[in-house]
């Protein structure tokens, strides 16, 4: 009987089976794909996913730390830096391989396939995969991802409410000009710029509108004047990013990383939630009180919550999203606080 099945080996999975490992539970993960895995993501670590890595025993990935956040829209510009140590800017495929090596190291087993249907059984749950084959787990934990088919199967998602938006995601081979992250604003959306390296940058288009990559970039002459290196990866895409979920516990089965919930990622939070949210399942499995975790996924994920929604809500009105970032420059107290709680 495994103590702990993980259905899904991206970084909230891997991060989950760690941790378990690292309390003396067997960990075994489910995953279809080879290691490391590409996918759209912002690539940018807050300083507490940096610490959550460290704490899981990770050897630190290469990429490139920055300072803070930066808001920028035309001539108006508005930055934050961290209170407790930088951010990290890391592949996903780094940051993929440096979690699925400290998995092998501490003896999670990796079993091909996906999880089809799991079934309750007692005091386990009996889990079928591709193929056929059967296992059973004490936990199961689903961190299949942002469209996960366990929570869809259980039942547990919420219909998605207000617009539609999407991610698309490419690199460059230039070096980073600032050691911040920057957000730019235009109204047709936002592009989310990461330092990765020190000759590659990380530009996300965040929007609405379904419309091509360079459609997007297009609404963002000056983003584009810097991106003087030619693009060295495909366009990767992600969405609809909203995803409500009725709750995060279903008797036996636990829900973490995108799996658990999204909001958007305008703020950048994502893969630092899904570590620490890693990081209290495991915790809550281990006092034998896993009904704690839904409240303990609240309590870490409602700063970002909460701010994420309010700028989303704010840029469905013309007005009020011409004035993000003019009123952040205005009130660079209030921004610099909510930079340093999402932090």
């Amino acid at each position: 009987m495994i103590d702990v099945l993980v259905a899904g080996g991206g970084p909230a999975g891997l991060a989950t089976a760690v941790h378990a490992a690292l309390a003396g539970m067997e960990a075994v993960v489910v995953e279809p794909r080879p290691v490391p895995v590409d996918k759209a993501c912002g690539e940018g670590l807050m300083p507490s996913g940096a610490a959550a890595l460290a704490d899981l025993g990770v050897a630190m990935p290469d990429g490139r730390p920055f300072l803070g956040i930066r808001y920028v829209d035309g001539r108006h510009r508005v930055q934050a830096e961290f209170r407790d140590g930088p951010g990290l800017g890391v592949r996903r495929t780094a940051l993929h391989a440096a979690l699925a090596l400290r998995a092998r190291e501490l003896g999670v087993r990796v079993v091909p396939g996906r999880v089809e249907v799991p079934h309750a059984a007692g005091e386990a749950v009996r889990v079928e995969l591709t193929g056929g084959a059967v296992l059973g787990a004490r936990w199961l934990v689903a961190a299949d991802g942002l469209h996960s088919p366990i929570r869809a199967r259980l039942g547990l998602e919420l219909p998605a409410a207000g617009p539609r938006r999407y991610g698309l995601r490419r690199h460059y081979r230039v070096a980073p000009w600032t050691d911040f992250v920057e957000v730019h604003w235009a109204p047709g959306g936002e592009a989310y710029v990461t330092p990765v390296g020190d000759d590659l940058v990380g530009v996300a288009v965040l929007s609405g509108e379904r419309r091509t990559y360079d459609e997007h970039l297009a609404e963002f002459p000056g983003l584009l004047a810097r991106l003087d290196g030619p693009p060295v990866t495909p366009v990767r895409g992600a969405g609809p990013l909203r995803q409500r979920v009725r709750r995060r516990v279903a008797g036996r089965v636990l829900l973490v990383g995108d799996a658990a919930g999204y909001v958007d990622a305008l703020t950048g939070e994502g893969i630092s939630l899904a570590l620490l949210s890693a990081r209290a399942l495991v915790g809550c499995l281990r006092a034998g009180r896993p009904e704690d975790y839904e409240i303990a996924w609240r309590r870490l994920s409602w700063r970002s919550r909460l701010l994420t929604a309010a700028l989303v809500r704010a840029r469905r009105q013309p007005f009020a999203a011409r004035m993000i970032v003019p009123a952040a420059r205005r009130l660079p107290v209030v921004f610099e606080a909510a930079v340093r709680a999402l932090a």
